[in-house]
């Protein structure tokens, strides 16, 4: 069985990474999504084990002395990690999976699975991801001051990633990251090969 190919989305609070995600999925049903462990409070309407494993500090402490962890980080207060064990389950099952991480666990993904696809997502402009972020309603005015700030920061970062995309709109954003995802697939360098006995042979 071939294996899955590993898909790392990243990009500032705010850039519409899961509304894009849930598009993505509707055009690619067997893409999977991964889900991460985090210490935050669920947002209205998140269920546990679905868009996130909401776990206390003290369990997230006690998986990362126990390496269990293919990334984490802390942001905005809280804790977030990604499960090894389940990264490579669903690659081994020939699966492709997309993980929407945040830059510092898209960088720890790169040093121990370079052959992962990296696309960093940006907003069309800062003022658009102030407009989004406040459409949330789910932050004070402190806390809107402090994700835009780290955006700033954040954006400095695309340089490392392969692809750039600007969600200006979900669905043609979606469609450019389902192009990509089956354009990495076409590489030679991944295994790609024609179904051709005569060519396999050679």
């Amino acid at each position: 069985m071939k294996r899955g190919l590993l898909i790392v989305l990243s990009g500032p609070s705010g850039v519409g990474k899961g509304t894009v995600c849930r598009s993505l999925q509707a055009r690619m049903p067997g893409l999977r999504l991964s889900v991460s462990a985090t210490t935050r409070q669920p947002r209205p309407g998140e269920i546990d084990g679905r868009d996130y494993y909401f776990i206390s500090d003290a369990q997230f402490q006690r998986l990362l002395a126990e390496g269990a962890f293919l990334e984490w980080a802390r942001v905005h207060g809280c804790h977030y990690g990604t499960l090894k064990d389940k990264v490579a389950e669903v690659l081994a099952s020939g699966s492709d999976l997309l993980l929407e991480i945040d830059i510092q666990g898209a960088e720890q993904v790169r040093r121990l699975m370079p052959e992962a696809v990296t696309i960093f997502m940006a907003p069309p402009s800062m003022a658009a991801l102030e407009q989004r972020i406040i459409g949330r309603g789910t932050e004070d005015a402190q806390k809107i001051r402090q994700r835009l700030e780290t955006a700033r920061q954040e954006m400095k970062a695309y340089r490392s990633y392969e692809y750039l995309v600007v969600n200006d709109e979900v669905e043609a954003t979606a469609a450019l990251l389902a192009s990509i995802i089956q354009s990495e697939k076409c590489r030679v360098s991944r295994g790609a090969r024609p179904p051709l006995q005569e060519v396999n042979e050679v």
